[in-house]
Order: structure tokens, then sequence, then C-alpha cells
């Protein structure tokens, strides 16, 4: 997948923004102020962060040579996905769904409702 087809979708989830908090190598994409993914944009290939389930983190991990414990994250519930051609950009889709879902889930109800509104 490329940079441009990736921060698309990215944006695309209800009130993401996308911000450069760390340094200007590195996409974070936020959901009310929490992150969900984050991207290195001039590594080659691409190498995303995006949070899962402890569960599910280990299972991605053991399918997917491409996924490996989150660099400079907890991993325990973050994983970095290289973007080397081997995983389906469908998978991937799906991985990035679900980290946005989780981050969402954890939301204050306040903030859940705001979110919301902005549907």
């Amino acid at each position: 997948m490329t940079l441009e087809k990736l921060e698309k979708l990215l944006i695309s989830k209800n009130a993401s923004t996308k911000e450069f908090p760390f340094d200007d190598k590195t996409m974070v994409f936020k959901v009310m102020n929490k992150m969900f993914a984050l991207v290195s944009i001039e590594e080659s290939p691409l190498r995303i962060n995006l949070k899962s389930l402890p569960q599910d983190a280990v299972g991605y991990r053991d399918i997917y040579e491409c996924v490996t414990p989150g660099y400079h994250m907890n991993k325990k519930h973050w994983n970095s996905v290289i973007l080397d051609g081997t995983m389906k950009d469908d998978v991937l889709k799906q991985m990035i769904y679900e980290s946005y879902d989780l981050v969402v889930s954890k939301l204050t109800k306040k903030d859940k409702a705001q979110l919301l509104l902005k549907v």
C-alpha cells in the first residue's frame, strides 16, 4: 500500500486527525486526541504501528513475518507492520479498523458522545 492510500484510509475514519507530535518523520493519527496509528513515512518499506487486543497482537505476529512487537510502544498492545507487500491490503485495513475501534472503545462517555456528533 502506498503512503498516499494509507494516509487517505487513516484520515477517512470519523474524527481522525493527522499530526507530527514527535518529529517530521512520524505521522500520527488520532481520534479524540488518542493515537490509533503511527506511520514512519521515511522508512522503506513503510512501517505502521497499530493497536490490537493482546491475544490478537500475538496472533498477527505468529501469522505474518512482517508484524513485530510495536516499536517504541507497549508491546502487549501494539504491533509494527512492515508494508513490504507480504500482507494483503484487506488484512491491513482490518488491523487499522480494529486499532481505531479499540481506541474509540476506551474513550470517555463525553468523548464518545462528541464523536457521534461528528459523523
